[in-house]
């Protein structure tokens, strides 16, 4: 089985795509041990101690690197438990966990106005078709946190966390897409 590694444009954050299906839908983000143990391979690669964040994404893993690890000594454990994982055919997510439900969301989220609901629907329209799929090349995703007033609420995830170029991505390619086909949208926060 070959994995191909890319690097991203966090550079903490490596993107490993076993060449198959990671997750049949959505994504899943693991920014602690303690939410890794719905998961034995986010918790195999947590106990490493050189990880400081796991993304599954649909047909990719994005794991950042703890501050101070180098790629050079951390690679090559990450492909060894993606390798000895996909090999086995072990499962993504524990017996009896919460896989397979909704998590509620890390963050914020805010109420969005019933009488808003056609430009939410647009806002997510476009997320969904145009900037969750180029998000996710780089082994990011982006989640909807609401609407309100004008401001789009988003918050980023896997590689997208913490990225030095998240905010000009943010800023000037979202909220520019967003705010050309969706004029309500005044400006975009991340939360």
């Amino acid at each position: 089985m070959l994995i191909e590694t890319e690097r991203t444009p966090n550079p903490a954050t490596r993107k490993f795509l076993p060449g198959r299906t990671v997750m049949e839908a959505g994504g899943r983000d693991f920014a602690t041990v303690d939410a890794a143990e719905a998961s034995p391979l986010a918790s195999a690669l947590f106990a490493t101690g050189m990880v400081d964040g796991v993304y599954f994404g649909r047909d990719f893993i994005s794991v950042s690197a703890a501050p101070t690890v180098e790629w050079e000594m951390l690679e090559p454990e990450v492909l060894g438990l993606l390798l000895d994982h996909f090999t086995l055919d072990a499962p993504l997510f524990a017996p009896g966990s919460a896989a397979g439900i909704e998590v509620a969301p890390d963050g914020p989220t805010f109420d969005d106005d019933p009488a808003d609901a056609d430009i939410i629907d647009q806002i997510k329209e476009l997320i969904e078709t145009r900037v969750r799929p180029a998000v996710a090349q780089d082994g990011g995703d982006i989640v909807y946190r609401g609407y309100r007033q004008g401001t789009l609420f988003l918050a980023m995830q896997g590689a997208c966390q913490g990225c030095p170029s998240s905010a000009v991505t943010l800023k000037r390619g979202i909220e520019g897409l967003i705010k050309h086909y969706v004029p309500e949208v005044e400006t975009v926060e991340a939360v």
